[in-house]
């Protein structure tokens, strides 16, 4: 009786037999598979690293952020978060500030209107949407690759299913012999779809799903800042 090593070894040799002695197109849409699938688990390795250390330095810039309550240690302290977007939203909340005020300083004035705090809320917004956009970048290739990889697999099936098909037109005979080589090699090509589809899809689910969480939070943030700013400026003009 074989044992599981030779079952395994055989079934191995098999395959890579079975690839080895496929057609170009079949090799082809394999080699474009892998592409897809090596790409896939560089994104999601990167995005991941890079999402959880987002979300660390957003806990310790908030807390930060609400132990200080003074914005000019608070700006100069947003170099040393270099991952969260947070620090980035309070740069341009508070740069917009200081444009702001420099010249009513310079006039000894202390007014301040109410479409200037919406010239605030602006550059806010633009700085949440350039966030989003940084954190979004490369994730889009894996819904892509989920997508996709499922037809171009399906494709190379349906190819080395029509190879088989010509086999046995040219051979004569329909028997399993004749058959199942041809086919076995094309349904290599599905699985090797799926094989980089449902990573993919399941890791574009989860990125989206904290990207949005991030979102709300970066709004949330802005919010509070806005109010911090309209709080501080009626009592300068108190």
């Amino acid at each position: 009786m074989p044992s599981v090593q030779s079952l395994s070894d055989n079934m191995q040799g098999s395959l890579w037999g079975m690839i080895a002695g496929a057609g170009i197109m079949v090799k082809s849409v394999l080699a474009i598979l892998l592409a897809f699938s090596v790409l896939s688990w560089a994104i999601i390795i990167y995005k991941y690293r890079v999402i959880r250390k987002m979300e660390k330095e957003s806990v310790a810039f908030l807390d930060f952020f609400w132990h200080k309550k003074r914005f000019t240690p608070i700006f100069e302290a947003c170099v040393d978060y270099k991952f969260t977007p947070l620090a980035k939203l309070f740069a341009a909340g508070y740069n917009e500030l200081i444009q702001l005020r420099m010249p009513k300083k310079e006039s000894a004035g202390n007014s301040f209107t109410v479409g200037e705090l919406d010239s605030i809320q602006r550059a806010l917004k633009k700085a949440i949407s350039h966030e989003i956009s940084r954190l979004e970048k490369a994730v889009a290739f894996l819904a892509t690759t989920g997508n996709t990889t499922p037809f171009i697999g399906l494709f190379g099936t349906v190819w080395g299913i029509m190879n088989s098909f010509m086999g046995i037109g040219l051979k004569g005979s329909a028997s399993l012999a004749v058959v199942a080589p041809g086919i076995s090699e094309a349904l290599i090509t599905t699985a090797m779809g799926l094989i980089a589809a449902i990573p993919a899809v399941v890791a574009y689910n989860h990125f989206v799903a904290r990207i949005n969480r991030m979102t709300v939070e970066m709004e949330n943030f802005a919010v509070d800042f806005l109010n911090i700013v309209e709080r501080e400026l009626r009592k300068d003009k108190g």
